[in-house]
């Protein structure tokens, strides 16, 4: 064997044991940089669970805090939660209502009748981005200007907006259900 053929083999030899060596670890680089990968979206799946999660509570804390303000007479819950371009169109409504005629109606209700207790059952509530759209049925008792307590049932869809970090109400429909009594 001559000192080129050497120098072939040996530099064949050296070659396959690199790429070898190369290929070998190439494999597991790839599992590792797969399994990474696996590991940041799951990370990224329970970030967005988590704020899926943060923005249900905040949505229904909205929700709830207005009927709340609502039910102890507090006439600021107009400016409060409704957002400047409100428009909501209550059952006992001939037709929708701005945040003004809100304003109104609000305040003439708070003179004929008092908020006693209110429970919320919520059937379904989907948020995509900044909007979110909650079902719900109620249960509500108040007292009239007769001192008549009044227990009605309804239900609402209530739609959401966040604006500078807060949820507001950009539009409702519902109301006390139909009795026949």
């Amino acid at each position: 064997m001559t000192r080129t053929q050497k120098l072939g083999i040996t530099f064949l030899g050296t070659f396959l044991f690199a790429f070898g060596t190369v290929l070998a670890q190439n494999p597991a680089e790839g599992e590792a940089a797969e399994q990474e990968a696996t590991e940041q979206e799951a990370t990224d799946d329970s970030a967005v669970a988590q704020s899926a999660t943060d923005d249900y509570v905040a949505v229904w804390s909205v929700i709830e805090e207005q009927w709340e303000a609502s039910q102890r007479g507090d006439r600021r819950w107009v400016e409060r939660f409704l957002s400047a371009d409100f428009i909501g169109w209550s059952k006992n409504s001939p037709a929708p209502r701005d945040k003004a005629s809100t304003r109104m109606w609000n305040e003439f209700d708070t003179k004929q009748s008092k908020g006693l207790e209110h429970e919320l059952y919520p059937l379904s509530t989907v948020i995509h981005g900044d909007m979110a759209v909650a079902h719900y049925l109620y249960t509500n008792a108040t007292e009239n200007s007769d001192g008549e307590t009044e227990v009605a049932n309804g239900r609402y869809t209530d739609i959401l907006v966040r604006a500078d970090g807060e949820w507001k109400f950009i539009a409702w429909h519902g109301g006390d259900d139909d009795t026949d009594d």
